[in-house]
């Protein structure tokens, strides 16, 4: 399974590092993924969700 949300399908960032001298190298910014339950046509399914969905998803059930 690839690091992906699978309610928003927000990916990986990838970027500079900068070092003092302000030499590049790549690096990749990974999402904050969380296995959760959730409930998909009444059942219940295990899904790689991020957290800013997790909390969206926790607001609108209040």
């Amino acid at each position: 399974m690839s690091r992906k949300c699978a309610i928003t399908g927000k990916g990986p960032l990838t970027g500079n590092r900068r070092s003092n001298s302000m030499r590049a190298t790549k690096r990749v910014q990974n999402v904050n993924l969380q296995k959760v339950k959730v409930m998909i046509d009444g059942k219940p399914q295990t899904v790689k969700m991020s957290t800013r969905a997790l909390k969206t998803l926790k607001a609108q059930q209040m």
